[in-house]
């Protein structure tokens, strides 16, 4: 039999969606009816498909049409069965095509009246787009070349009850693909790639860990006091122990107790919560990687940290020469680094101002920062020049630089500079203009580690809802003592922008924080 070629898809008129999904409700009570009379399943769970569409694309679409028909006429037909969601269907008489997509891509089938049955066919023309599908059969080529399969068999697994959006023009309301992300995979191939290059991402990430002597741990999410970053965190009861919990804001003091406890190089892929805003760059939600090793220090971390994203970049894209929001971005080049002094140098016209505290304090008013909301006139000189730092210099931080030496005073946690104990040993990376991580020397001295926490402690009395508490535990922890360490915690929702070229966190995030509906 000589096999027609698939015509394009028709267009359908848009029809009240309340209509359609009583249509198919319709549908699914014949389906039940007839399942009671026949002993038929409307959803039957015994069909496994022996192939996926990939599969069979990458083995078949090399090959020549008239080979297949040679091959059909000697009886020698490939045979497959596979099931997916009817994306596609053109009803003509006797014969139709339909598209079908599974995991790995979409493949086509054209279904005979004459070859399925007479019962089967007339089935198969009533059902819709969005139910999911089996068909087994041979492997055939169109006229115009499309690999497709030639059914012997159909059966309807899954009754879809709603309707797909349009499919010419897929999902128009983005909020409505974050509320309905699995409609939006769905219906957009990119949304489906993204999230893949996320899978790819963290398993580079993991391989590289490991391969570099790194033990994967876990730590918890609850926490009887929230620490390891200045953040207001969300708050709970465990009925049990009757006492208040909170929400993870970082595993850190978590992943330092066991580096004391005698493992050297430990990391954790975390989901971290903080209570603050949502924006493009921030969902209270995320995911980090922290890793902490032994007997490092903050450029022993600059270095590693490199050579993570640097690797983790070319497994998950092929490439280091990437593109964001149509500007370039090379990882291939060694990284920039710079003090927030020698970047407010470069990216201002401070000049010797710099280090003038009152000028500074005049142009953060400019900016709109207030001395009763921001406190201006009680921080360092250090503290100043942070907070211009993030105001005028850290969105023109392009290309991957290394921002170094932020003030003791807002990082608790890192070693103070031996020569200028004002700042520590720490430092921040920015790509894109935005923070992609953050490490440090870790601070081991107990007693200096108490009376920062002590510090902290008084600020979150006098108000400061992002200060830290005092955590006991874990200054007795480096009581016992912990070897010199450097800890480093990377964004890995930030970094998934980055590598897909995404504008919104929430394009990189499967659920996404959102108001609750109604």
């Amino acid at each position: 039999m000589t096999q027609p070629a698939a015509p394009a898809p028709a267009t359908v008129p848009e029809q009240d969606e309340n209509k359609l999904i009583a249509e198919r409700r319709d549908k699914l009570k014949a389906l039940r009816a007839a399942q009671a009379e026949s002993g038929t399943i409307a959803f039957p769970n015994d069909f496994k498909p022996k192939h996926r569409a990939a599969q069979l694309h990458q083995a078949h679409d090399a090959t020549e049409k008239e080979a297949f028909d040679a091959d059909i006429a000697a009886d020698k037909k490939v045979s497959v069965s596979i099931a997916g969601r009817m994306m596609l269907k053109r009803v003509m008489g006797k014969a139709s095509f339909a598209t079908l997509q599974d995991a790995s891509g979409r493949m086509q089938i054209y279904v005979v009246r004459d070859d399925v049955g007479e019962a089967a066919y007339a089935a198969f023309k009533h059902w819709d787009l969005g139910d999911i599908v089996a068909a087994e059969g041979h492997l055939f080529k169109t006229k115009t070349g499309e690999l497709s399969i030639h059914a012997t068999q159909v059966r309807l697994l899954t009754k879809s009850l709603r309707p797909l959006p349009d499919k010419f023009h897929g999902m128009q309301d983005q909020e409505l693909k974050y509320r309905q992300r699995y409609v939006d995979l769905i219906m957009d191939e990119a949304a489906r790639q993204r999230f893949a290059a996320r899978s790819a991402t963290l398993s580079a990430m993991r391989a590289f860990m490991s391969g570099h002597g790194f033990m994967e741990v876990e730590t918890p999410m609850l926490h009887p006091i929230p620490g390891g970053a200045n953040a207001k965190p969300f708050v709970t009861h465990h009925n049990a122990l009757d006492q208040q919990m909170f929400l993870r804001i970082a595993p850190e003091l978590y992943l330092k107790r066991l580096i004391v406890g005698g493992f050297e190089r430990v990391f954790e892929i975390n989901r971290s919560f903080r209570n603050e805003g949502i924006s493009v760059r921030h969902n209270p939600e995320f995911t980090m990687m922290e890793f902490y090793a032994a007997y490092w220090n903050y450029q022993d971390l600059m270095d590693f940290t490199e050579a993570l994203l640097r690797d983790t970049a070319q497994q998950a894209t092929g490439s280091l020469q990437l593109s964001y929001g149509g500007r370039a971005v090379d990882l291939s080049q060694p990284f920039a680094r710079l003090t927030i002094r020698e970047a407010l140098h470069a990216h201002t016209d401070l000049g010797a101002q710099v280090d003038d505290a009152a000028e500074l304090t005049r142009r953060l008013k400019k900016l709109g920062l207030s001395e009763e909301k921001d406190r201006l006139s009680t921080r360092s000189l250090a503290s100043l020049q942070v907070m211009l730092f993030e105001e005028e210099v850290e969105q023109h931080l392009w290309q991957p630089t290394f921002i170094m030496e932020h003030p003791t005073e807002i990082s608790p946690l890192a070693r103070a500079n031996d020569a200028r104990p004002e700042v520590t040993e720490r430092f921040e990376l920015y790509i894109t203009g935005r923070e992609m991580a953050n490490g440090f020397s870790e601070l081991n001295d107990a007693e200096d580690q108490a009376a920062r926490f002590a510090t902290q402690a008084n600020a979150k009395d006098a108000g400061d809802d992002e200060a830290m508490f005092y955590d006991a535990d874990f200054v007795r922890a480096l009581e016992v003592g912990m070897p010199p360490t450097g800890g480093c915690g990377v964004g890995i929702d930030r970094l998934m922008m980055l590598l897909t070229d995404s504008a919104s966190i929430r394009d990189v995030i499967l659920f996404p924080a959102l108001r609750r509906e109604g």
